[in-house]
């Protein structure tokens, strides 16, 4: 294992090194949402645009006896989603955004 020089009871040169990378990471992260908010604040206010809406298939799972389930389907609901890479809150609730919506549009109850 490699140990650094300058300090004989440092920690591994690796453990070092992950932990950087991951301070970056995170940073680079605050970042990037503190970025996606100011845009779709943006769009909030001057354009009114930064929520979409997209149509959603609903099912009910009703447990039954001996480990069965029983799938209802409930029908399309339209669901709002916000325009942005991040979840964001706006309108008393948390938008997932329409990007990660398109993709997933079947809603478990």
């Amino acid at each position: 294992m490699l140990y650094d020089i300058r300090a004989p009871f440092a920690a591994p040169i690796t453990v070092r090194i992950l932990g950087e990378a991951s301070k970056y990471l995170l940073i680079c992260l605050a970042i990037a949402y503190a970025l996606d908010w100011t845009v779709f604040e943006t769009r909030q206010v001057i354009w009114s645009s930064g929520l979409g809406t997209i149509a959603v298939d609903q099912f009910l799972a009703t447990p039954l006896k001996g480990n069965k389930a029983e799938y209802d389907y409930l029908g399309t609901v339209n669901q709002t989603c916000s325009r942005t890479l991040f979840p964001q809150y706006a309108a008393a609730q948390w938008n997932t955004p329409c990007w990660w919506l398109q993709r997933h549009r079947a809603r478990w109850q």
